[in-house]
Parts: C-alpha cells; sequence; structure tokens
C-alpha cells in the first residue's frame, strides 16, 4: 500500500476534476446548481402533496351527504347556486355514489405518488426519475393542445390550461436539454472509464 494515492495523468479533462469534490468518502461527484430543476421538484412535490390532500379530503367526504355539503359550501363561500356553472356542478354531485367518490380518491392517491416519486426522485438526481418526468410531463401536452384549440373559440380564453401547457413543455424541454449534465451516472473510482 502506497502513502500517496496514484496521481491522475496529465491528460485527464479538466471538466472532469472541477465536478468532483472532497466528501467523506472522497469519491462522490458534486452536483451542479440548477435552479431550473429546484423549481420543477418544488412543482412536482406540491402537486404530489396536494393530490394526497384532495385524495384525503374525498375520502372523509365520501360517507357524507354530497349534495348538502357542496350547498353550505356555496353559503360559505357566498357564490349564487342559481348560475349555470354551480346549478350544473349540483346535478353532478347529486349523481354520485359513496363507491364513486372511494375509487376517485383512491385513483388521486395513486396519481399524487407519481409526482412525489418525480420530486423526490429529481432531488436525488436519480436517471430514471428525469425519464419518468419527461414522460409524465410530455403525456399531457397533447391533452392540453386539445382543450386550448376547443375552448379557444368559446368567450374566455382558457388562461389555466396555457400555463399548464407552457409549464410542462418547460419542464420537458430543460429535463431533454441537461439531462446529461444533471444525472450522470456514479463510477466507480477503479472504472477506467
Amino acid at each position: 500500500m502506497h502513502p500517496n494515492p496514484p496521481m491522475p495523468p496529465d491528460d485527464t479533462p479538466r471538466a472532469m476534476e472541477k465536478t468532483m469534490t472532497a466528501t467523506p468518502a472522497g469519491n462522490a461527484p458534486r452536483q451542479k446548481h440548477a435552479p431550473t430543476l429546484y423549481g420543477i421538484i418544488a412543482v412536482k412535490l406540491l402537486k404530489g402533496l396536494l393530490f394526497v390532500a384532495l385524495a384525503i379530503v374525498a375520502y372523509t367526504l365520501s360517507d357524507n351527504d354530497l349534495p348538502a355539503e357542496y350547498r353550505h359550501l356555496l353559503h360559505v363561500l357566498r357564490a349564487n347556486p342559481e348560475r349555470k356553472f354551480f346549478a350544473d356542478l349540483a346535478l353532478q354531485i347529486g349523481t354520485l355514489t359513496e363507491s364513486n367518490v372511494l375509487w376517485a380518491a383512491a385513483a388521486t392517491l395513486v396519481y399524487s405518488m407519481f409526482s412525489l416519486v418525480e420530486g423526490i426522485g429529481l432531488l436525488f438526481r436519480v436517471p430514471w426519475a428525469c425519464w419518468m418526468t419527461i414522460g409524465e410531463s410530455a403525456f399531457f401536452i397533447p391533452i392540453e393542445v386539445y382543450e386550448l384549440v376547443h375552448r379557444a373559440s368559446r368567450q374566455r380564453f382558457p388562461w389555466v390550461v396555457l400555463g399548464i401547457l407552457v409549464i410542462n413543455i418547460v419542464i420537458v424541454w430543460y429535463l431533454l436539454e441537461n439531462r446529461h449534465r444533471l444525472f450522470r451516472h456514479h463510477h466507480h473510482r477503479d472504472d477506467p472509464r
């Protein structure tokens, strides 16, 4: 065993030296600062937590009298129940059964897990989480374009759908462009590559 570790050859790229830092293990690469990635992580984690909360609320309301709860909510919000939107929504709520609400709560909880797994995977820079996020965000882009095309012809432009579309396009573009820089596979020190 040599008292001094061997020095890297002179032809080692300086870029590789810059990405490595001294850590307790001595061989973990330093993660690059990526504010956009941190924003994507925050969006995914918040979305996941929001859907978990929505699933819990749906589960707790599943055995309640939903039409009565809806009327109470409209009263608290001081919304006019005679407006067409609220009247149509009341008709839809009246058709819900307890099993429908439980299924919706379960589906919402499963969907929330995707966002939470994506957010945590991106936080730890796991390469498959990058691909999972790209796939999930890209999946919704055609749906949002379809909604924009069909809703834009109506009286009010769907700004929320446009905002979600822009966010998904930015997520897909950013992760595709930066996946090699942000999600490198970790090699052992003895690996000759």
